[in-house]
């Protein structure tokens, strides 16, 4: 951190995102003057605001505040979604600013630090909240990095100190590659951002550079049965780490822990599905692995209240169940039905879905059309574009057909509050990783009466 001693201003080009704005918060602790741009009002951005950071919300140059058009100490920070036309960024490029991208500014906070890090295509979000959240609990002095708000802090940055990093390491753009782990978890390499990447094969080499990174004297956890080797993680099975003995009592999952040196017993975890499980199995190795005192951590684990868009129950009664869910790859959301199914057997389920991205759904069509087949009743959103332009005949009518469900249709995203009242069902599910999610509230309002 010696290079940004001298830094007074920091400003994020797309604050809004999860990443970016946990950054934000971070030196606003640190006592810097931080503002930032981004394209629109979110719950996220309007929070930022009441920590009383500076946002913007147009692109002209002239929006951005005085104090960070002064070179010397200014810093700017940006990530690949930002398009390399954007006025601000133009600017600050061409006029020899300090900039960043946001995972490189990440790899030097942590740089130096014992670095625990959470890599994979899913996952990883709710695995960092669950270990920040071990870590914290047990008294360790933590500076965590999430990639979702944290139910137990609302927030997506722990300050408790910083003997040690918790982050969440991406691995869009290659972003993950500018860190330092001494302890990483890899949950699963599933193909995903082939916008990126091109091919499953590139992506996955570029976890095994990740993996690469540890040293000697670190670790690595990886999830049984991927092809990288360290120390496993599973689920009632041979990993090193492995849940046994699994129950589940009033929506609460009863387990006891496998590790290497014996069978820790009583654990409570409160977040339905078994790919949740996965995750707090996978916090648990690494909390042990970094020397969390194990008497303390079953305590903590069942204290653990979740992530926002994670599975969030936002109605829960005998009549209606409503969840909130960030799920947009199809082997997530092929986890999100099986964690209903198991927690709310016999329910009529629809599902609510905003594709995001077109070359997300142009590369997984088929994938996402056996897994939306999955629920009772599909009702289907426009795909959110995010940073992308459309691609020609790649649309939400094209998945539709595909999906073998004869109880499907295309909605507009205006509607479907009337659309899911028409329905009736016993449990609604949203998902998806776009606007989608700023219509929960709504949905929850308009639906808690019906309850």
């Amino acid at each position: 951190m010696q290079d940004l001693n001298h830094i007074e201003n920091i400003y994020f080009i797309g604050i809004g995102g999860i990443g970016m704005s946990a950054l934000a918060r971070y030196f606003k602790f640190q006592g810097k003057n931080v503002a930032g741009y981004d394209k629109t009002s979110t719950s996220l951005t309007r929070t930022l605001e009441a920590e009383d950071i500076v946002v913007v919300y147009d692109e002209k140059l002239s929006a951005v505040p005085a104090d960070f058009m002064q070179k010397e100490n200014t810093l700017v920070v940006y990530t690949p979604a930002v398009p390399v036309a954007h006025e601000q960024l133009v600017y600050f490029k061409e006029n020899d600013f300090n900039l960043k991208k946001r995972a490189a500014l990440l790899g030097l906070i942590s740089k130096g630090k014992i670095t625990l890090a959470v890599a994979g295509t899913h996952g990883k979000t709710t695995t960092t909240a669950i270990l920040g959240h071990l870590l914290k609990e047990t008294d360790a002095k933590v500076t965590g990095f999430l990639g979702g708000i944290s139910e137990d802090i609302q927030s997506n940055l722990i300050l408790k100190g910083d003997d040690v990093i918790v982050v969440e390491a991406d691995e869009f753009d290659r972003s993950f590659l500018h860190l330092s782990p001494n302890i990483a978890a890899v949950t699963s390499m599933d193909a995903d951002h082939l916008d990126i990447y091109g091919k499953k094969e590139e992506l996955e080499n570029t976890f095994r550079q990740f993996a690469a990174l540890v040293p000697e004297d670190g670790t690595l956890f990886v999830k049984n049965g991927l092809p990288l080797y360290g120390i496993t993680f599973g689920i009632e099975d041979n990993a090193d780490y492995s849940a046994q003995n699994i129950k589940i009592k009033n929506g609460t999952y009863h387990f006891d822990l496998k590790t290497p040196n014996g069978v820790i017993e009583g654990f409570k975890f409160n977040l339905p599905g078994k790919h949740n499980l996965l995750n707090a199995i996978t916090a648990l190795a690494m909390a042990i692995q970094y020397g969390s005192p194990i008497p303390k951590l079953a305590r903590a684990l069942y204290s653990f209240k979740g992530v926002k868009r994670r599975f969030s129950y936002k109605i829960k009664s005998d009549k209606l169940v409503l969840i909130d869910e960030y799920a947009h790859h199809p082997a997530e959301i092929a986890a999100v039905n099986q964690a209903i199914r198991e927690m709310h057997p016999g329910k009529k389920v629809l599902a609510v879905f905003q594709p995001h991205l077109f070359s997300r759904t142009k590369d997984f069509v088929d994938d996402f059309a056996e897994s939306l087949a999955l629920f009772d009743e599909l009702m289907l959103l426009d795909i959110y574009p995010a940073r992308e332009l459309p691609i020609e005949e790649v649309t939400s009518s094209w998945l539709l057909e595909k999906v073998q469900n004869s109880n499907k249709k295309l909605i507009q995203i205006e509607n479907i509050i009337e659309e899911i009242k028409r329905s009736n069902p016993e449990v609604v599910v949203l998902m998806g990783a776009g606007s989608i999610g700023e219509e929960v509230e709504s949905v929850k309002n308009a639906l808690k009466d019906e309850a």
